[in-house]
């Protein structure tokens, strides 16, 4: 059912550092700052040869991603997200089989502008996994 790993999400305390070292020391492609108010972060997309690395950083107290560096001040992955050819059908599958959905279940649109769903930690053995239309 999952499809290709689209990119692991890593929370970073200082954006422009991060982004410095993905560039400069790692010799990665990287955009500028992408502001996402809709989701509370600021996203530095790094683009590599097989895979997407995002690096996030809160816009605001409120923001997850701040909750997140609170609980780990020197960042961390936060997330992976895996692609799914339909999201419904993987959503109603995966509820079927006992895993939760976050937020209400409904999917909603992500960084990419194509509709994503957070599957909880709990269930897959500590790590939030986003599930994005492919």
């Amino acid at each position: 059912m999952i499809g290709r790993l689209n990119h692991v999400a890593i929370a970073v305390p200082d954006l422009e550092a991060a982004t410095a070292t993905y560039r400069d020391t790692l010799g990665a492609t990287v955009s500028e700052p992408v502001p996402q108010p809709a989701h509370g972060v600021t996203v530095v997309f790094v683009t590599l040869p097989n895979t997407k690395i995002e690096l996030l950083h809160p816009m605001g107290e409120k923001s997850p991603i701040q909750g997140f560096l609170d609980k780990n001040p020197a960042g961390g992955i936060h997330h992976v997200c895996y692609e799914v050819e339909d999201i419904l059908a993987a959503r109603d599958r995966l509820k079927e089989q006992g895993l939760r959905v976050l937020g209400d279940g409904e999917p909603r649109l992500g960084a990419h502008d194509k509709p994503v769903l957070f599957l909880h930690p709990k269930d897959l053995y500590g790590t939030l996994v986003e599930l994005e239309q492919a």
